[in-house]
């Protein structure tokens, strides 16, 4: 998110069908669905929820709306993310994925791409299950916030630094503290739309 002052005292704006959001969503079409049908639900299938934490990590030092516009190309560079066939790429698999302009072609990101399905199949395999996993880090509730602007919301708390903490002794990559809060938010994990908006609590 931006956060020049004008940018954080801003709360809703009126949506092409007058219905208030986000201010942080903008008017293109593709990003006014994902905020309206994504962002803040609750995710609990385990392959969607790896897939969403790397694509977090991907956005590093970049927009989400840039990563938004390359997802499909993502999945069909990774294999839908499938996190065996991922584990098992070579250097010939990675060396065509960093001439794919299609996704972001940076050599760490691609790698941790696939250090992360190799830390993910680990897990999934202790016995286990990546949901429980990622939702123990709230208790296996969405925490439901009520922020009337965009400069109240935090680039990270208590809860995304433990989460960070465990995933990257786990073996995951690009999973610092404010990734992680923005994976939460994204995955339903915290409720942080803004007071007003009209998705505010609509994914219980």
């Amino acid at each position: 998110m931006p956060r020049d002052p004008d940018w954080l005292l801003a709360s809703v704006f009126p949506g092409p069908d007058s219905r208030p959001r986000c201010a942080w969503c903008t008017q293109d079409p593709l990003y006014l669905a994902y905020h309206d049908q994504e962002w803040g639900r609750p995710l609990s299938d385990d392959l969607a929820l790896f897939e969403l934490l790397c694509l977090e990590g991907a956005q590093a030092g970049l927009s989400w709306f840039t990563i938004l516009k390359k997802r499909e190309n993502y999945r069909q560079a990774f294999d839908r993310f499938d996190p065996e066939k991922m584990a098992a790429y070579g250097p010939e698999k990675t060396a065509s994925l960093l001439a794919d302009a299609g996704i972001v072609r940076n050599r760490l990101k691609v790698q941790a791409f696939i250090d992360n399905a190799r830390a993910y199949l680990a897990i999934v395999q202790a016995p286990g299950d990546f949901r429980d996993y990622l939702w123990r880090f709230t208790e296996g509730r969405t925490l439901r916030n009520n922020w009337k602007s965009l400069g109240e919301i935090p680039a990270s708390t208590p809860k995304s630094d433990r989460m960070a903490k465990e995933l990257k002794k786990a073996g995951f990559r690009f999973v610092g503290s404010t990734i992680c809060y923005a994976f939460m938010q994204s995955a339903g994990m915290v409720d942080d739309h803004i007071v007003g908006c009209w998705c505010k609590g609509d994914a219980a």
